[in-house]
């Protein structure tokens, strides 16, 4: 963060100063976990139901706090008074922004592959310029100000990931930290129980491409018709990237090998050359196209682009990080989250890597469906039978309709099994794995990921651990 005074503070946030000397600077960071506080640094108390910020004020300027952002006066501690802590970080954030006319905010959406894909980007620009992103997806109302209060004088580059749970949401956080290049990947069906439509979050995602300013940039995805049409809501430029024949920045003769990893030919209005990708999955390619897009803009020579995209690697955790065991089977750990169209694109991948050998499939509940819950399951079971998976092990109740929908494809030569929870799942793989069989993991927040930790753990316990090889997801 740069140096500011506490009554610069003040001012930023509308807030009033207790027990604080206006002219004391803030050179450190701003934590609101008080074990992080360091010296110089600001503390932002939160009211919570279970834990209490203010509760931890004093021991914040014991480690080094130079005063405390809360809503209410600790005896003894110098305080910024706000009458709300997480809105006031938010336009603190802004005037951080606002003072750094060298930094370029890129923002991106999706319904999937943000998290994927602002590491992506965040890799190309590091080699332009100093970079600041959030690790793994922190990409809300608090992780979006956390992230920018991050950058400094000598940053150049910010990127930032926007989720949203509603309309209006991606709008906020664009006025916390103001896009001047805004990329859009996809308009899926992930929380559609909350957005109610799909056409909904299209509404969303949009809001982004709106708060460019006139010289600003919009990096559209080609290949989704919902993204593509959002040129019509901007006043900025537009840029396209895909396989579609209309795309800017495009991809052709794509290809992928054994271990999923894909390669194909970049083409840009420069030229083109080929590239080949570390990460796994088909639908790397056009994260990589979004990455490539904003690399250009920012003038990355091709030459140097193409040996770059083929540099980008794992960043966050639990994203289609493949990884092999010494008893010879391969794991894909993708079970961070999962909406349908992830999971489609991870059977996919799974199918890609296990052709010859035997795939089993570990799938858990997707959140956030609505109306579109069962539907969505069942749609994601068929699939998997489709691809012909062999192997399917569902966890828990809520997940069922993925069983019934796998089950329901008649000619399916594989077999679903409907398990009780993941404790259930790891004993029946450790039973039944092995030599050259490829297992998928992956589901929603529900702690599908305790079996891919089991199946690591096995790993080591077998002499090796998780090898090279993956992309985020």
């Amino acid at each position: 963060m740069i140096a500011l005074s506490l009554a610069e503070v003040a001012s930023a946030v509308d807030g009033r100063l207790v027990a604080a000397d206006p002219a004391t600077l803030v050179t450190a960071s701003v934590e609101f976990d008080s074990r992080k506080v360091t010296p110089g640094g600001l503390f932002v108390a939160f009211d919570g139901e279970k834990v209490d910020g203010h509760d931890y004020a004093a021991a914040a300027v014991d480690t080094g706090a130079v005063a405390v952002l809360g809503t209410r006066e600790v005896p003894g501690v110098p305080m910024i008074l706000v009458a709300d802590a997480l809105a006031a970080m938010g336009r603190l954030a802004r005037a951080v922004v606002d003072r750094l006319p060298e930094l370029t905010v890129i923002g991106l959406t999706g319904s999937s592959g943000k998290t994927t894909t602002k590491d992506l980007i965040a890799q190309l620009t590091a080699r332009l310029g100093e970079t600041v992103a959030p690790p793994g997806s922190f990409n809300n109302e608090l992780g979006h100000p956390y992230t920018a209060l991050q950058a400094g004088p000598s940053t150049r580059y910010l990127v930032m990931e926007k989720g949203a749970r509603g309309i209006g949401h991606v709008r906020y956080l664009c006025d916390v930290a103001p896009p001047r290049i805004s990329v859009v990947l996809n308009v899926g069906v992930s929380h559609i129980g909350e957005f109610g439509s799909q056409e909904n979050i299209a509404l969303a995602k949009g809001e982004l491409v709106e708060a460019l300013p006139a010289d600003g940039l919009a990096v559209l995805n080609a290949d989704d018709p919902l993204v593509d049409a959002m040129a019509t809501r901007t006043v900025a430029r537009v840029v396209r990237y895909g396989e579609a024949a209309h795309a800017d920045v495009r991809a052709v003769d794509v290809t992928v090998d054994e271990r999923g990893r894909p390669a194909y030919t970049l083409v840009t209005p420069e030229g083109s050359a080929p590239v080949r990708l570390g990460l796994t999955g088909r639908h790397q390619v056009g994260n990589t196209l979004a990455a490539a897009a904003v690399a250009r803009e920012l003038g990355m020579p091709l030459a140097e682009l193409a040996i770059a995209l083929g540099a980008l690697g794992l960043v966050s955790t639990r994203r289609m990080d493949v990884f092999e065991r010494a008893d010879g089977v391969t794991v894909i750990d993708d079970s961070y989250n999962a909406n349908p169209a992830s999971m489609a694109v991870a059977l996919r991948a799974l199918a890609g890597i296990g052709r010859g050998g035997r795939t089993v499939a570990v799938l858990g509940y997707m959140a956030e469906l609505g109306e579109f819950e069962v539907p969505g399951h069942a749609e994601v079971g068929r699939l998997a039978a489709e691809l012909g998976v062999d192997r399917l092990l569902v966890v828990g109740d809520a997940a069922a309709p993925i069983h019934h929908g796998a089950t329901s494809v008649g000619n399916w030569g594989g077999e679903s099994v409907l398990l009780t929870d993941q404790a259930a799942a790891v004993e029946v793989l450790r039973s039944e794995l092995r030599p050259g069989d490829v297992v998928l993991v992956k589901g929603s927040r529900y702690r599908t990921w305790e079996v891919a930790d089991a199946l690591r753990a096995d790993a080591a316990g077998n002499g090796t651990g998780p090898a090279a090889g993956g992309g985020a997801a």
